[in-house]
């Protein structure tokens, strides 16, 4: 079912779609289509934009941009800190609950699917796992590989599985950790012990519209463009710079953020400049191509397959 309510400023607009398509132009575009800064809040859903001093790499709207549409959600976390989907759900509600206070429409814009999910669906209070347990399982991640832990949990949790990639070290030990501590899937204990949705939660109804390349090599061509736009104005620089912090690694969430892993590996001359180029661009269409699968399965939206911005804008206001 198509929503009908994505102007109503008594609900959530939640813009959703791949990296590079154009979400943060959508949004706010249709901030001043419904009133600007003073009618309505726009809140990130994107797990790069919390950290601080991560601008170039993760396309964060300029300081420019953000003057004259605030972003609830960007530079609330230093690189060196965790932040979890638990932890987004919790801002999420707080700011989509002063949104509403101060009479704004809140409008959520991002690509992190699992946090949408969790803010919408509700996220499982998990059980907690034995230390020994994960260290344990880092132990095997270090002997073995990261495709062999996740075929192991594709065959105990195939749900799950689906929604983590290999190289996402930090989500794969702990969802293994969570089958091998309770023998139950991990998918089947966010169903069993969901907060609640977010009208459960907020008594707030809300609207998605999912933004879909019209045509894929499009999409690819936008993200190579990007990429090398994020290396004419500095990026490598950004990335040496948070490396000569001293307390960073290159296993922290934040530098496993894509573009910046490669860049890493570049700047300690793993990879010469065209391989770290290829790898950056190869690994953001890999991201989108991942955010696809999930959108493709987004319940109860309204899709807009479009190759430019301006027409995902004029969908969302003629509804």
């Amino acid at each position: 079912m198509v929503p009908d309510n994505l102007t109503d400023p008594g609900s959530v607009l939640v813009i959703c779609g791949p990296t590079a398509i154009g979400k943060t132009a959508v949004a706010m575009a249709v901030q001043d289509a419904l009133g600007g800064r003073e009618r309505t809040q726009l809140i990130s859903a994107d797990s790069a934009l919390i950290y601080r001093g991560m601008d170039i790499g993760t396309a964060k709207p300029t300081q420019q941009e953000q003057q004259r549409y605030p972003h609830a959600l960007i530079d609330i976390r230093d690189p060196s800190e965790t932040y979890s989907a638990a932890d987004f759900v919790a801002d999420a509600d707080a700011e989509i609950a002063r949104a509403i206070e101060a009479k704004k429409k809140p409008i959520v814009v991002g690509g992190t699917m699992m946090y949408l999910k969790c803010l919408l669906e509700g996220i499982a209070d998990l059980p907690t796992t034995d230390i020994a347990l994960r260290r344990e399982l880092e132990r095997e991640l270090a002997e073995r590989s990261a495709q062999t832990l996740h075929d192991e949990l594709a065959q105990q949790d195939p749900e799950a599985a689906g929604s983590i990639h290999p190289n996402n070290h930090q989500r794969l030990l702990r969802a293994l950790a969570v089958v091998r501590a309770t023998g139950q899937p991990m998918s089947a204990q966010w169903r069993d012990n969901a907060t609640g949705t977010l009208f459960e939660r907020t008594g707030l109804r809300h609207a998605s519209v999912v933004m879909l390349p019209l045509q894929r090599d499009q999409l690819h061509r936008r993200i190579a463009a990007r990429f090398r736009q994020m290396l004419g104005e500095g990026f490598l620089d950004e990335v040496q710079a948070l490396m000569n912090r001293g307390d960073l690694t290159r296993d922290m969430s934040s530098m496993r953020a894509v573009g910046y892993r490669q860049a890493w590996g570049h700047l300690i001359e793993e990879t010469d400049e065209a391989t770290f180029i290829e790898q950056g661009i190869a690994a953001t269409r890999q991201l989108a191509k991942r955010q696809i699968t999930w959108l493709r399965r987004w319940p109860d939206a309204l899709e807009v397959v479009a190759d430019t911005p301006d027409q995902t804008i004029q969908a969302i206001l003629k509804r």
